[in-house]
């Protein structure tokens, strides 16, 4: 699916993709404001940049496993967003590509993830739970920034760095492992 294929189709309110799409471009369902649901099929491998940013209305996201990258801003400003699950097959989650989701309240990132991107979940006002597998190396720059429900957090062994920031804001945090 094309870059901006169905942006801006605001009473645009489910999308069913078939099997036969590899890849969802640049901001393909971008500000599709009155989008609750999504079939993404098996055959995705990437989602990307901005692909479903804006989308308002959207309420839970199930990627399939094939899909192996997100964007960057793929799923920023999904304010009404509560469940994500993120197939094994993921190696590479974007800059901001859950920024601003304000209703996720539990994430876990699977394990071949290597980098934790500056300003993924900033700003994920709900989030209680976060599970950060062996595999990560690092942590990005306001990362978690702003997760203001986030409690506690275990920071892998082989996690060699922690970016500026990476959980400022985050006031009820009382645990660090």
């Amino acid at each position: 699916i094309g870059s901006s294929a169905f942006r801006d189709c605001t009473s645009l309110t489910t999308i069913t993709i078939p099997n036969s799409i590899t890849s969802i471009g640049e901001a393909a369902f971008g500000n599709c404001i009155s989008l609750t649901s999504i079939t993404i099929p098996e055959s995705v491998t990437s989602i990307g940049n901005y692909a479903f940013s804006g989308c308002l209305g959207l309420k839970s996201i199930t990627i399939p496993d094939g899909i192996t990258s997100i964007g960057d801003h793929a799923f920023d400003s999904c304010i009404n967003l509560r469940s994500i699950t993120l197939p094994d097959s993921i190696t590479s989650i974007g800059m901001w590509a859950f920024y601003n989701c304000w209703n996720v309240s539990s994430i876990i990132i699977p394990d071949g993830v290597t980098s934790i991107e500056d300003l993924v979940f900033s700003s994920c006002y709900s989030l209680t739970s976060i599970t950060i597998p062996n595999s990560v190396t690092s942590i990005g720059n306001r990362a978690f920034r702003s997760c203001t429900k986030l409690t506690s957090i275990t920071i892998p062994d082989g996690v060699i760095s922690i970016g500026n920031f990476a959980f400022s804001g985050c006031n009820e945090l009382t645990s660090i492992t």
